[in-house]
């Protein structure tokens, strides 16, 4: 069974983007990529074989690079309302909105057996964590710290640290998701 990772960049403080869904704080920071080992950005996404991201992070995408998309495998966008942003030409991005179960079950179907990508934002990981579909996080956690933005995961789970590395700034952390934190604990 594929597994379900939510692969991300974060601020030391938590936030995945600045108050105004910007990620200027993450392109200006420097990356060994010699260094990164399992972290790799290239290494991970040769196992990845469907990819969901949630509207914002869409738009984000193709607003800054409207000519270039960089998935090769389906891709599901997750919304609730008309976007600003076509559909791209020649990619296979389809939308969809509700239950994350009905998703992920699709994209487990055109997967051919490799992961799933949760690639943002943090709610919608939750909604896969939150449906018990969410396996393992990795996060690269950046020198940087914003005080206010978009959450790296606005949920409370008890996580298993796996592995850790150091690429130039950024501290990598892998974690399998152990399940919801329960209030009563």
């Amino acid at each position: 069974m594929p597994k379900a990772v939510y692969y991300t960049a974060t601020t030391l403080d938590g936030f995945l983007a600045d108050p105004d869904d910007s990620l200027a704080w993450l392109l200006r920071q420097p990356q060994d990529t010699a260094a990164a080992g399992d972290f790799d950005y290239d290494a991970f996404i040769k196992d990845i074989g469907a990819i969901v991201m949630g509207s914002t992070t869409y738009e984000w995408v193709l607003a800054h690079e409207p000519d270039k998309w960089y998935y090769d495998m389906p891709a599901w966008v997750m919304t609730t309302r008309d976007l600003a942003m076509p559909a791209v030409d020649g990619a296979d991005v389809r939308f969809a909105s509700g239950d994350v179960r009905r998703v992920y079950d699709d994209m487990v179907a055109a997967a051919g057996g490799k992961d799933l990508w949760v690639v943002g934002g943090g709610d919608l990981a939750g909604q896969f964590a939150d449906a018990g579909l969410l396996d393992e996080v990795v996060a690269t956690i950046a020198p940087v710290t914003l005080g206010a933005g978009r959450p790296l995961l606005p949920r409370r789970l008890e996580l298993e640290l796996l592995e850790t590395a150091r690429n130039a700034g950024f501290v990598c952390a892998r974690y399998r998701v152990d399940g919801r934190l329960l209030e009563d604990r």
